[in-house]
């Protein structure tokens, strides 16, 4: 697997408006980004249509924020600390879901 990072949502969002073609298979989101927050991305995801699966991960579990990124679509919502393995199963059901 490769990996992009941003330092921000913003910075995601951006990148994505500007090459809208730019093959990405999954997006991994932290809760607390600076700018936009991971539902912020999420939605901005949605609005333009996009069908990438999302896992969010964050270090604050709250059930109503969790419940928010389920009901908008994540495929995933995991709690930081996390067990790498649990990260790369994820990450596998979002890489053969994005594949249909």
């Amino acid at each position: 697997m490769d990996a992009e990072t941003f330092n921000s949502g913003h910075q995601f969002v951006e990148l994505m408006q500007a090459m809208p073609s730019r093959a990405v298979d999954c997006v991994v989101l932290d809760m607390q980004m600076p700018g936009l927050n991971g539902l912020q991305v999420q939605e901005h995801l949605t609005k333009t249509g996009s069908r990438l699966p999302v896992i969010f991960i964050t270090a604050h579990d709250d059930t109503a924020v969790r419940d928010q990124a389920l009901a908008a679509g994540a495929l995933a919502f995991v709690r930081k600390p996390f067990n790498d393995e649990l990260l790369i199963e994820i990450l596998n059901v979002a890489l053969k879901q994005n594949q249909t």
